[in-house]
């Protein structure tokens, strides 16, 4: 009785491993690059000039500075975040 369900079993695995089949691929189409807008100082050609140059630089840097003031301001809610965290686990243990 026993080798007849393990032929069973067997036979019922081998029959459902080889009608299995692999899932067609999925081809996923590249994304293209998203269309950005011109600062004003490129739009009108004016980075050849040194002043232009000059303004496309001042622009960057202001915009890396907002980025840098929202970093800081990110890091300070984490820290803050971090000491609650600390805080609860000590009282956890107390408790």
């Amino acid at each position: 009785m026993r080798v007849l369900i393990l032929s069973l079993l067997i036979a019922v695995s081998v029959a459902s491993i080889s009608s299995a089949q692999s899932p067609a691929p999925v081809v996923v189409p590249a994304m293209t690059p998203a269309v950005t807008a011109k600062s004003p100082a490129t739009a009108d050609g004016a980075t050849n000039s040194p002043q232009g140059a000059l303004k496309t630089l001042q622009a960057l840097k202001a915009a890396n500075d907002e980025i840098l003031k929202q970093q800081a301001a990110t890091l300070v809610k984490l820290d803050e975040i971090e000491k609650a965290a600390n805080e609860i686990r000590i009282y956890t243990k107390r408790g």
